[in-house]
């Protein structure tokens, strides 16, 4: 282990002599080739007419002359003024006798010179010869460069894999958090590779490899270095597109090389992320790329080709597994399919932990309920908002994080900070405060619906002019029919108070009737609660793992239908909401004004205000979890998306 850790550095000398060495003799050649060129065009370009020839010596101009040949070589008596041409050629167009005749008559020295046959063709030879050596050398260098680094010029089809080794990652299993059945499926390949011999008594072989799937964020890197660093084995980590390059052969190139490197440093990990970049079902309908396909090819034959026995384990993660090709999910080659999916309320408590373990916290801070009011964040998200709280109790002057810098966090992730510049005119702010109310109350008047944590009109910079925040009373996982029917209600009440109000619409409610299309038409294509259509499935869910979003399988005229059944479903809650503001106006009114005051008003204020308007006593036993304030904003789970209501 140790050896392998050396190898670079002892490496960087002879790949510097070997840098140094192109570089001479790329110089050299570019000098031989000047020469040549230079050679070969020089006469020609202090060559003079013979007219020219004869004016000079009628003026007295000629120095001397040397008679070779098919030229005569002209020395002048007055050099160039710059000093560079100190001789002229010309081709005479009399005979020699006559040319002699001329020269005696003008005074001028000149003499016969024979040429030098041997001397001629032996330059003529060399400068020919000599930089053609010199090229074939050069060639053969670099190919030998290419044999010996795996493929490509200056080792380009080499393995760019980063090699770590556990004291270098330093990363457990202690430092994951949120993804105990993940952990656990994992803990077993450890085990077999600091264990083998009570798996291979009974006949159990290691898993060739190990396929993490999940969101964007929910860890499924740090689990692949926690694996190694459980392991105590090398670990080489590199992502699906060091793999590939514009010249088809490299990506090949590089996984042999891999496969060579990891053979030799057994018992290792091979992890590489974002496999899809490599692994794409290859299709030839629309065309296809022959490097990323040569590529898998390899890769597919590498995974056959090794020996599990010794301990050489591929872990890899994406979080498109549904456009992986079926040959690399098959048994044999990715044996072990590892969900890391988002964590439940139990899981954000523990990675908040986790995170928060090296922040100073005051005795207000309680974190179950920031988990619960995060309700689908992903492990990322989570560390980012104990991050961005505790940069917040340090630009107030506090030492120590309290509940409250945590409460902003959320809200600073989620939807942004703040935006103190945007100043709403005070009909604006009469309309947002509406429009706000307006959600707060249809939730307040329905039994299936979340009770409100927090109302707002303070601009933010992710573009909401206002929300509404609701508690959850618990962690779901399943929404009936009427919890989904209420939150249609809830999210068309901004609209319905503008229109009560103000007897017109706005552009605020964009965003809200964006949200209750969705989840209206989950409701009829997806989760079979449309009269029309009953138990019909009529869309599949594309890139599970990423946007999520629904693509219709059924004919023109079905999803003409459907659109009809949507419009009708969103009318009957629009019309719902008008009906429960239009009876309540009164309150609407008061909430509103009170409201558009204070800007920003908590549960509590709103539910006292609403029962002293209703004339409902303040319960004693039942504070629901108004007491703990644990505020709920929903980020992808569709089931939950009331909890957000912005006005843009």
């Amino acid at each position: 282990m140790d050896q392998n850790q050396n190898k670079g550095p002892n490496n960087e000398g002879p790949k510097n002599k070997q840098s140094l060495l192109i570089l001479l003799i790329c110089i050299m050649v570019v000098l031989v080739c000047v020469n040549m060129l230079t050679r070969m065009t020089g006469g020609a370009s202090n060559e003079i007419p013979y007219s020219d020839f004869i004016e000079m010596l009628e003026n007295g101009e000629v120095e001397s002359v040397v008679i070779q040949s098919s030229s005569l070589e002209i020395t002048p008596r007055v050099q160039h003024s710059m000093g560079i041409q100190s001789t002229f050629y010309t081709v005479p167009t009399e005979d020699g006798n006559e040319v002699t005749k001329r020269l005696e008559a003008a005074g001028v020295d000149f003499k016969e010179e024979k040429p030098d046959i041997m001397g001629q063709l032996l330059y003529g030879l060399l400068s020919i010869v000599v930089p053609v050596i010199i090229m074939v050398g050069f060639l053969s260098f670099l190919f030998r460069r290419m044999n010996k680094g795996g493929g490509m010029m200056g080792g380009v089809g080499k393995s760019r894999a980063k090699a770590y080794v556990q004291k270098e990652t330093g990363i457990t299993f202690k430092d994951v958090a949120g993804q105990d059945e993940a952990k656990e499926s994992l803990q077993e390949v450890v085990d077999f590779l600091h264990n083998p011999g009570k798996y291979t008594a009974i006949g159990a072989k290691l898993p060739k490899g190990a396929l993490l799937v999940g969101p964007p964020g929910t860890g499924k890197t740090l689990l692949a270095k926690a694996v190694a660093g459980e392991a105590h084995v090398p670990f080489f980590s590199l992502s699906g597109s060091d793999f590939v390059e514009m010249f088809v052969g490299v990506g090949a190139s590089r996984v042999r090389d891999l496969f060579e490197e990891a053979k030799k440093n057994a018992p290792c990990i091979i992890f590489i992320d974002e496999v899809d970049a490599i692994g794409k079902t290859r299709d030839t309908r629309y065309g296809g790329n022959d490097e990323r396909e040569q590529t898998l090819n390899q890769l597919l034959a590498e995974m056959d080709g090794f020996d599990t026995s010794k301990g050489l384990l591929i872990l890899a993660a994406t979080n498109r597994p549904e456009v992986l090709d079926p040959a690399l999910l098959r048994p044999g080659r990715f044996d072990r399919r590892v969900i890391v999916d988002r964590p439940d309320l139990k899981g954000r408590v523990s990675i908040l932990k986790v995170h928060a373990q090296n922040v100073s916290l005051d005795e207000t801070v309680d974190l179950e309920g920031i988990a619960l009011a995060t309700s689908g964040a992903v492990g990322s998200d989570l560390a980012n908002m104990i991050n961005e709280a505790a940069i917040l109790a340090v630009k107030n002057g506090r030492k120590a994080v309290s509940q409250k810098d945590l409460l902003e966090a959320v809200e600073v992730v989620l939807v942004g900070k703040e935006k103190k510049d945007r100043i709403l005119s005070a009909e604006e702010r009469r309309i947002v405060s509406y429009h706000e109310v307006g959600h707060a109350l249809v939730s307040a008047l329905q039994k299936d619906s979340e009770p409100v944590q927090k109302i707002t009109i303070v601009p933010r910079t992710m573009g909401a002019l206002g929300y509404v925040m609701h508690v959850p009373e618990e962690e779901k996982y399943l929404n009936t029919r009427k919890e989904l029917e209420a939150m249609l209600v809830g999210y068309l009440g901004g609209r319905a108070a503008e229109e009560i109000v103000f007897d017109t619409v706005t552009t605020g409610a964009a965003n809200d009737i964006e949200q209750a299309t969705k989840v209206a038409r989950a409701m009829i294509t997806q989760y079979g609660m449309s009269d029309r259509f009953g138990l019909m499935g009529l869309a599949e869910t594309q890139s599970q793992y990423l946007d999520g979003r629904a693509m219709l399988n059924c004919g023109d005229s079905t999803a003409t239908e459907i659109d009809h059944e949507v419009m009708k479903l969103l009318k009957k809650s629009y019309d719902e909401a008008k009906r429960l503001l239009s009876e309540n106006r009164e309150i609407l009114d008061k909430i509103a004004d009170f409201l558009i005051q204070k800007e920003t008003i908590t549960g509590k204020e709103f539910m006292k205000i609403f029962r002293e308007a209703k004339g409902i006593q303040e319960p004693e036993a039942k504070q629901r979890v108004e007491a703990k304030e644990r505020p709920q904003i929903a980020l992808e789970e569709p089931a939950a998306e009331q909890s957000l209501n912005c006005t843009k």
